[in-house]
């Protein structure tokens, strides 16, 4: 099937959630910038990070098109965040910042930013999905398990709804695909403002 966008993105969340729309679509394989991993500039709202990452990502990807003389199709970008009193909790860097995150995360609730951006024709379209997540307690055995799964590297708040942390949820008001990494809802909205017709 012909690709209608470009995703901006390596996550196979993303990728399962475009398909589960009938969205056909590649990836973009951008370089990642230099330099420490989207950085939260000094004085940044976590909710402006959010929205800043996804848009970057987006215009990197356009500038990659065009610099590899690619086809020209509408570009698809995400950033995900996890927010803890206006705290980013980003990636996890090794199992005792995991620990952390997951022992600060425990009977608590948070917020979970997915900001999702479309370029198409020099344009970018916006929007944002918002969730609220609330966690059981959880005690050190918990976590010392789901750290040995080895699924919190890689994920913001070094916790994927979709995998074992599921049971860790008491109580989700918002966007199931939010949390995942990719809202639906939201995401469908911009392909159609740019003529991508979706079911």
């Amino acid at each position: 099937m012909t690709p209608q966008i470009y995703l901006a993105s390596a996550s196979p969340r993303r990728r399962e959630l475009l398909t589960q729309i009938g969205v056909a679509h590649t990836v973009l394989q951008v370089p990642a910038p230099p330099g420490e991993d989207e950085p939260q500039h000094a004085g940044e709202a976590a909710a402006d990070y959010v929205k800043r990452t996804a848009r970057e990502k987006a215009e990197r990807g356009q500038q990659w098109m065009t610099s590899q003389s690619l086809s020209t199709l509408p570009i698809l970008a995400a950033d995900t965040t996890v927010i803890l009193r206006d705290e980013v909790l980003g990636k996890p860097t090794d199992r005792a910042h995991a620990i952390d995150m997951l022992s600060r995360l425990s009977g608590t609730a948070h917020h979970v930013h997915t900001a999702v951006v479309l370029w198409h024709d020099g344009q970018l379209y916006e929007d944002v999905s918002i969730s609220e997540v609330r966690m059981r307690t959880l005690d050190a055995d918990d976590i010392a398990r789901y750290c040995d799964s080895g699924e919190p590297f890689g994920k913001a708040g070094a916790y994927g709804i979709q995998g074992l942390a599921g049971t860790f949820i008491a109580h989700l008001a918002g966007s199931y695909t939010g949390v995942m990494g990719l809202p639906v809802f939201e995401t469908a909205n911009l392909l159609r403002r740019v003529g991508i017709l979706l079911p």
